[in-house]
């Protein structure tokens, strides 16, 4: 074994010794395709400064062979370096115009550069996945829509992305949910109700009013809204235990429990209503039981900084101050360490 463990290593050696400047028996062109292939594979494996140093070397050559440009662009994007990837991509697309995988990824770079509506004609040129996409481009486009305003042009791309009609009820209700994620809260609801009118019994639709309605500080029109849902799902442990924070909010904390021991026992692996059972039961001055639950919570998932917020609030009323010290300590921690860093943030 030994044996031949020795004679793979070395043609494994020979073979890389060759590739990278032994002599070899295929034409210039062959050669050059095998090369960039392996310059692909350097990149895709996290080695895009190596490649970069060859890459530099092929573009200095006339003419640059072809590939060579959007290997670059794709080495230069996996560093971040966005606007060198644009000049890279904008080149391969000079020498092809028809390089579908340039266009997409031009189109992908130009939104990282914060300008979408130059990155709409390059994504809605090349917008299906091929062999190298690594973000859905179709997701990108809707997201490009919405900040561009067109949220049609978003529901659409949105529904592509899925697989649903454009101006289907589950078109407009997945729209509306990926647009109350980016909080445009206005059309997020407009799109939700269209949803329903289209129709009136498709899940998660009064659930998503209720999110939005929640947000806003609405609080009979979520509780509301929730109702319904729950109507519709009454074995759908989350809307118990979104019933559960609106009524938190609203001050009914009998019916916060309620619905928050319900999603409890449908969703026994979930955080949240522990979370929330001990908020309410902190807000009913019953800090004994609300330290049993968030102590579950905090078992459960102890790098939750609300746990650890909510823990310090019923120590300290239950005279444990040594303890709610620590754990104002813990969630100023998690807190400090979930905060994005400057050059994550764009």
């Amino acid at each position: 074994m030994n044996a031949l463990h020795t004679a793979f290593v070395a043609l494994a050696l020979a073979v890389a010794a060759a590739a990278s400047g032994g002599q070899s028996l295929e034409s210039p062109g062959a050669s050059s395709t095998a090369n960039l292939a392996q310059l692909r594979q350097m990149i895709d494996h996290g080695h895009s400064d190596e490649a970069l140093k060859q890459l530099d070397a092929l573009a200095a050559q006339q003419p640059v062979p072809a590939g060579v440009y959007r290997l670059r662009g794709v080495a230069l994007y996996q560093q971040n370096s966005f606007q060198k990837a644009d000049a890279a991509f904008a080149s391969a697309l000079q020498q092809d115009a028809h390089d579908l995988e340039s266009t997409q990824m031009r189109g992908l770079t130009l939104f990282r550069l914060g300008q979408p509506a130059k990155a709409i004609p390059f994504l809605e040129a090349a917008h299906d996945w091929n062999a190298q996409t690594r973000v859905d481009p179709s997701y990108v486009l809707a997201l490009c829509y919405v900040e561009t305003r067109n949220y049609d042009g978003a529901r659409h791309a949105f529904a592509v992305q899925y697989g649903f009609a454009p101006d289907s009820a589950q078109a407009y209700l997945l729209a509306a949910r990926m647009l109350f994620r980016r909080e445009y809260l206005p059309i997020a609801q407009q799109y939700a109700t269209k949803a329903l009118e289209l129709d009136a019994q498709l899940p998660l639709a009064h659930e998503l009013l209720g999110e939005i309605a929640l947000a806003g500080e609405h609080l009979d029109v979520a509780i509301a809204e929730f109702e319904k849902e729950r109507a519709r799902n009454p074995l759908d442990g989350s809307i118990y235990d979104r019933l559960g924070d609106a009524y938190i909010r609203a001050g009914d904390y009998t019916k916060a429990q309620q619905s928050l021991q319900r999603a409890l026992l449908l969703e026994p692996a979930s955080t949240g209503p522990y979370i929330l059972l001990g908020k309410a039961l902190l807000r009913s001055q019953d800090p004994v039981n609300a330290a049993m639950y968030l102590e579950r919570a905090e078992r459960m998932d102890p790098g939750n900084s609300m746990t650890h917020s909510l823990l310090s609030q019923a120590y300290r009323s239950l005279g444990r101050t040594a303890d709610a010290s620590r754990e104002v300590n813990t969630a100023q921690k998690l807190q400090a360490a979930s905060q994005p860093k400057l050059e994550d943030v764009h």
